[in-house]
């Protein structure tokens, strides 16, 4: 690995869960370790400091009854058993002199403590000390105690045996944290690694999709934890993102198709005005002709608009209580004339009243665009019947029935994508774009939006929009 890959390596995500890692777990050890090492200590301290006091309660008792003469030669006897190197003692009266002591010579920088005396003077049974000397590489542990109440006995030993101990456990402890430390070190890396496997692959995925497969996905394991849910999470919005993106190629595609017929006409209507019309009226047919064509060209623009706000949630709904009874017959009343010029009956229902939670504008938008497409694919003497019921007092649903020309089954699953066209002989044709409006509206309303129809028999669409609050009164047709 070369420098700079190291210094990258210092910056990732990796390296710094294993860096927490390690030192979390380097932490804990050590702590764990510490604990122990002071318990050892208070162990072997508490158990030097039980034996001191246990010799003393046997010399007081050899004192007591044999005197002091007996006292003195056991404790020799014991200090030469031990090692004089090992344990020494003192006998001090209650001024302070040492009047019998076992081999000093190794001793001579320990001192009897007058404070110590002092004390033992003033009521204490005991003393205890551990004496740190500077030409003494080990300590010692130091008791005085009375073995009569005018002989205090100084009982002194070596920590060697303790100190090795813990200068054992100290190197084990250095020796082992190494150790723990690379194994802990080794450890993380690879859970690290891991447990970012995952965002790897959806990194990898995202930059082969940079370059161009806008169809690689990144794969899902079964164990469901988090990375599955986020490599789901991410191919769902690679799906998104690729269905917008061919829907905008389409759309692309066919406003340029769309486009083409009025903008040629325009220009056609302009170019005959100016090398044909001699006259004002003429030119006022040419004008109100281009005026003709802009405004389909922007009713066409806004719908579109339209479509892909509601599509892609940017504008707002704004959802409010709307009685859809009096809503329906508002459009009844609207389309009627419309439909009477084709010698069409428009029936709506006349039941009490549906209140259903939604945008007015929209609704109204929705079923207008309904009707016209209605009215427009409808031969003459031919009914159209507009309703809505409720549908299990949950959903609101809204129904418009026709007797025109019907929708062969090859057409019915394109009808509400944009600019479709079923048949681009229809003397009836449009831009395609008023049931893709209809169905934006219906799905921004968690509804849904479904045909039936038989070729020259008629079409029905049926559009479900839920609504908790609706009432329970309801009217269809049949």
């Amino acid at each position: 690995m070369s420098l700079r890959d190291l210094i990258e390596f210092r910056h990732t995500l990796v390296f710094r869960l294993t860096m927490w890692y390690t030192a979390i777990f380097a932490i804990s050890t050590s702590v764990v370790f510490i604990f122990f090492y002071f318990l050892l200590t208070a162990i072997i301290k508490d158990k030097i400091d039980q034996d001191l006091h246990g010799k003393v309660n046997r010399f007081s008792r050899v004192f007591s009854n044999q005197g002091v003469n007996t006292v003195i030669r056991n404790a020799i006897i014991e200090t030469q058993a031990a090692g004089e190197e090992k344990i020494f003692f003192r006998l001090i009266d209650l001024s302070g002199q040492v009047f019998s002591s076992s081999n000093i010579s190794y001793w001579e920088d320990i001192k009897v403590d007058e404070n110590v005396i002092y004390n033992l003077l003033r009521g204490s049974d005991y003393v205890f000390q551990t004496i740190s000397a500077t030409n003494r590489k080990h300590k010692v542990r130091v008791l005085y105690s009375y073995i009569d109440p005018g002989i205090v006995m100084q009982l002194g030993h070596s920590m060697e045996n303790s100190t090795r101990i813990f200068e054992v456990f100290r190197k084990t402890f250095f020796v082992t944290m190494s150790a723990i430390i690379i194994f802990a070190a080794l450890i993380g890396s690879f859970l690290a690694k891991r447990a970012l496997s995952g965002v790897w692959k959806v990194t990898r995925t995202a930059q082969h999709i940079s370059e161009g497969s806008i169809d690689e996905r990144v794969p899902v394991t079964e164990r469901g934890d988090e990375l599955d849910q986020l490599a789901t999470t991410f191919n769902q919005m690679l799906d998104r993102i690729q269905k917008l993106i061919i829907t905008t190629k389409e759309m692309s595609d066919n406003i340029a198709h769309d486009l083409r017929s009025p903008v040629t006409r325009i220009r056609g209507e302009a170019e005959i005005a100016i090398t044909t019309s001699t006259s004002i009226d003429e030119y006022q047919n040419m004008a109100s002709g281009t005026v003709e064509e802009c405004d389909r060209l922007l009713d066409m623009i806004n719908t579109m608009l339209m479509i892909s706000k509601t599509e892609s949630g940017v504008q707002e709904i704004n959802k409010s209580n709307i009685d859809i009874v009096k809503t329906l017959k508002s459009a009844c009343d609207l389309f009627q004339p419309m439909a009477k010029n084709k010698g069409l009956k428009l029936i709506c229902n006349n039941s009490d009243n549906i209140m259903l939670n939604g945008d007015t504008r929209k609704i109204q938008r929705m079923i207008a665009n309904l009707l016209d497409n209605a009215i427009k694919y409808s031969t003459s003497e031919g009914n159209i019947y507009l309703s809505a019921f409720l549908d299990n007092e949950k959903s609101v649903v809204i129904s418009v029935k026709d007797t025109g020309i019907g929708i062969e089954d090859k057409d019915i699953p394109h009808i509400f994508n944009r600019f479709y066209r079923c048949d681009p002989s229809r003397p009836q044709g449009g831009a395609g774009l008023g049931l893709s409006l209809a169905k934006a509206i219906v799905e921004a309303h968690d509804g849904k939006i479904t045909v039936k129809s038989v070729k020259n028999a008629g079409s029905t669409f049926i559009v479900t929009i839920p609504n908790e609050g609706s009432s329970n009164a309801s009217a269809s047709f049949a």
